[in-house]
């Protein structure tokens, strides 16, 4: 059964003859038409602009959505020509079908850009695992074995002895007796309490309590560095670790009076005493150039109180 067309045929004959009524009215109306005509153009450029973001060729260039609005009939010859409301549903027409498109493009991307960051938040990196400890007794404990051009080119490969573990040593307590010996060393009372100080730790030293003279006279140097008996303190500090049987600390001691203060009261008395911890220590070198230095800076020394001492130091080295 064919469906009867004939009420919208006289809607849209009402809907033109009123637009041409309206078309053809006084000034204001023409106004207003030309008013919606430029905003259906304004309108319709957008949407060509939209498209050519939603739709981009590959080399550049811009084409055409595959889904148009269906291309406006032209009249046949002799056919009566639109009237201006015609062609303005026409064209709205048109401008619909595009927007109605563009919307479904953009929906389908959204919905493209949703389950792609929903599938990326389920990627999750692998977690890094850590090299397995060795095992006891391994040829490389702790460490990696090393790499093939390092080993030797022929022979077994020995594994290499663990390091052994440093042991804390523990002081030993004094004895009592010699703690009782160090009480019956007295200290000076002289009225200069830096003067009595060193003179305590000169005692000390002169006991042969070394340890007990080493402790006081750093504490005698922190607390008067500038003192007058500074120079014998440093110097009497590196005889004390000397005749304990540390040359190496008290090479420091001594270079470290001689380089304070050269003119210094112990000064030469230092620069020699380096000469002979550096000869405990089987440094030759060393011994003869502070020798030379103790000869070329105080000769009257040499020749003199410390002659002696001098001579001794000599003895034994082929000095140049």
């Amino acid at each position: 059964m064919k469906r009867s067309f004939a009420p919208m045929r006289t809607t849209r004959w009402l809907v033109t003859v009123a637009a041409v009524g309206i078309l053809s009215g006084t000034g204001p109306a023409m106004a207003q038409d030309a008013n919606t005509n430029a905003r259906l153009n304004k309108v319709e450029s957008e949407v060509r602009a939209l498209q050519r973001k939603v739709f981009p060729g590959a080399d550049g260039k811009y084409f055409e959505p595959q889904i148009t609005a269906p291309a406006t009939p032209r009249p046949a010859p002799g056919a009566p020509s639109t009237t201006p409301v015609t062609d303005l549903l026409t064209r709205m027409d048109a401008v619909e079908a595009q927007m109605a498109q563009l919307t479904a493009q953009t929906e389908q991307n959204t919905n493209r850009l949703n389950q792609l960051e929903a599938k990326l938040a389920t990627m999750t990196p692998a977690p890094v695992q850590a090299p397995p400890a060795p095992a006891p007794g391994s040829a490389y404990p702790g460490s990696l074995p090393p790499a093939p051009a390092d080993r030797p080119a022929a022979g077994p490969v020995a594994a290499p002895a663990p390091a052994p573990r440093p042991v804390a040593s523990r002081p030993v307590p004094p004895s009592d007796s010699r703690v009782e010996a160090v009480r019956k060393i007295e200290k000076p009372q002289s009225g200069d309490p830096g003067e009595d100080e060193y003179s305590y730790g000169f005692r000390l030293w002169e006991a042969k309590f070394y340890p007990e003279a080493q402790q006081q006279l750093k504490l005698y140097l922190e607390k008067y560095p500038k003192h007058a008996r500074a120079s014998w303190g440093r110097n009497l500090l590196g005889r004390a670790y000397l005749d304990d049987g540390n040359p190496s600390e008290a090479a420091k001691w001594f270079l470290q009076n001689f380089q304070t203060d050269k003119r210094g009261d112990r000064a030469p008395d230092s620069l020699l005493y380096l000469a002979i911890s550096m000869k405990q220590m089987k440094d030759t070198k060393r011994a003869c150039i502070a020798l030379a230095e103790f000869a070329s800076t105080y000769p009257s020394e040499a020749a003199g109180r410390l002659s002696s001492v001098y001579n001794a130091t000599r003895s034994g080295l082929s000095c140049s």
